[in-house]
């Protein structure tokens, strides 16, 4: 089962720079945000299932896809200070975020984190990874998020199309993780 640990309201969330804490485990998202669904096939079966569930919660599948991850615990679970980092030297950017759910169930696994004080968007985006009564093993990022700094905000158009080409980047890499 999902474990939502944050309410709907920042009062007992201060870190966290949005008031739509855990949307991403329901529908719809919220409204006035970019949102961003994407599925990735990965393979079939439990074997594929285990391994991309185990990469995408210990950010394996981050750090492969090039991403440095700095997390307070190995394995993602509500609470868990995050900070994602890519790029290099003077045009690194740093992404500092909280886990907010997490979801560790016989036929999905993955978790959500939300954005902290700091983050260059606003939002909450999840990594599930869903095995389907057919066998088939897909990746699904879900996200809503609005720029929350000038670069950002200057951006504008191309945030939402790097992020989609991130999402995918890491469907591809955790389709490779999971083949091993």
């Amino acid at each position: 089962m999902t474990r939502l640990i944050r309410s709907l309201s920042t009062a007992d969330t201060p870190s966290l720079s949005y008031p739509e804490v855990g949307a991403t485990a329901a529908r719809p998202l919220p409204d006035g945000y970019q949102h961003l669904h994407e599925d990735v096939l990965i393979g079939r079966g439990p074997d594929v299932f285990a391994r991309a569930g185990a990469a995408v919660t210990t950010w394996r599948m981050h750090r492969a896809s090039g991403a440095r991850v700095r997390a307070g615990a190995e394995r993602a679970a509500p609470g868990v200070a995050v900070e994602v980092a890519v790029g290099a030297g003077p045009l690194r950017i740093t992404a500092p975020c909280e886990v907010v759910w997490t979801a560790y169930e016989e036929t999905r696994t993955g978790f959500a984190y939300g954005t902290r004080t700091g983050h260059p968007e606003c939002g909450e985006e999840s990594f599930v990874v869903h095995l389907r009564a057919d066998g088939s093993v897909w990746f699904t990022v879900t996200a809503f998020s609005t720029p929350a700094r000038w670069y950002t905000r200057v951006a504008g158009p191309l945030v939402p199309v790097l992020q989609r080409w991130y999402a995918r980047r890491l469907g591809r890499t955790l389709r490779k993780i999971a083949a091993e």
